[in-house]
């Protein structure tokens, strides 16, 4: 026999019985975050930049170079904070004497404290390495941007002024421009590289503005009427940016290397600035007898390229989606 309906248990749900499970679910589902109305925030799709920072931050080789560029930072801004001699005094009576209290590093052929030479060293190689990078990223990307952008004629004529300094060999050129230079300062350096560093940095401008020009959103605002200047700094740019923060973060550590060897060579900087390249060249005739005062100022060198050339290619990892 059919069993007899439960009579309570209609009552108990009530006469909008099938309507209240219905409204209970949905309920439910309402607080699920990211559902249809949901109370909790939905989750929004994550840019380029918000995806490259997320991995730059678990990846232990940004950490570490990031950590030894700006112990590089703040000694070249506060370089007193751990060396408070002078770099600029010396005492001949202790010329190429090794370490001592105080001196850890011991002397150079001069009598001048290694160590705070080394210290006070930084400033230049940092000042040199982020205005050159700094001076090449805008002016290769201006004139990358607009021959990728424009084509045809210009693309022609800029990418052969573009090939004409390719064709300049950079320790040559630096041989014959700075040699006719006597200023001291760091600025006829940084001018030198960035006028040979451009060209590198404009044809990766260049590739990166033609493949984001095809962009369907870039046709669509051609087609509102959208001018070139609003093509380029609102969608263009943007999106083309990242190759040249990739190529200018890897070519800083190359720019510091650079200068060091210019100023080996006697065409950078000259005394009385502080340089590694400098302490280095003047100490390679000492290297049987006082091996010390080569090895702090060329480690120091060293480790600063290898921390730029690492940070590059942790941000490269982290920008390219190839590699994702």
């Amino acid at each position: 026999m059919p069993e007899p309906f439960d009579e309570g248990a209609i009552a108990g749900t009530g006469a909008g019985g099938a309507m209240d499970l219905a409204a209970s679910e949905a309920t439910t589902l309402e607080r699920t975050p990211g559902g249809p109305r949901g109370t909790g925030p939905a989750e929004r799709p994550r840019s380029l930049w918000s995806d490259a920072w997320r991995d730059l931050r678990r990846n232990p080789v940004f950490i570490i170079s990031g950590l030894v560029i700006l112990f590089l930072v703040v000694i070249s801004l506060w370089p007193s904070l751990i060396a408070s001699g002078n770099p600029l005094q010396c005492d001949l009576a202790k010329a190429q004497e090794g370490s001592q209290p105080g001196h850890p590093f011991g002397f150079n052929g001069q009598g001048c404290d290694v160590y705070t030479r080394t210290v006070y060293g930084a400033r230049t190689s940092v000042t040199v390495g982020v205005c050159t990078t700094i001076g090449v990223a805008l002016f290769g990307s201006f004139v990358g941007g607009l021959a990728g952008f424009f084509g045809g004629g210009w693309d022609a004529l800029l990418s052969r002024v573009t090939d004409i300094f390719f064709g300049i060999p950079v320790v040559l050129g630096g041989l014959v421009f700075l040699s006719v230079v006597t200023s001291s300062t760091v600025w006829p350096v940084i001018g030198f590289m960035i006028l040979l560093g451009w060209p590198q940095i404009a044809r990766i401008a260049r590739g990166s503005v033609i493949t984001a020009k095809q962009n369907d959103y870039v046709q669509a605002a051609r087609a509102l009427g959208a001018s070139n200047s609003r093509m380029l700094l609102r969608h263009i740019t943007p999106n083309a940016v990242a190759p040249v923060i990739v190529v200018a973060t890897i070519a800083l550590g190359t720019y510091i290397a650079l200068e060091a060897t210019l100023s080996y060579l006697g065409v950078g900087l000259k005394p009385p600035t502080v340089s590694w390249g400098i302490d280095i060249s003047s100490a390679s005739q000492y290297i049987r007898n006082a091996p010390h005062m080569m090895l702090w100022p060329a480690g120091a060198l060293a480790l600063t390229v290898l921390a730029f050339i690492m940070l590059g290619d942790a941000v490269r990892d982290a920008l390219d989606p190839k590699l994702r």
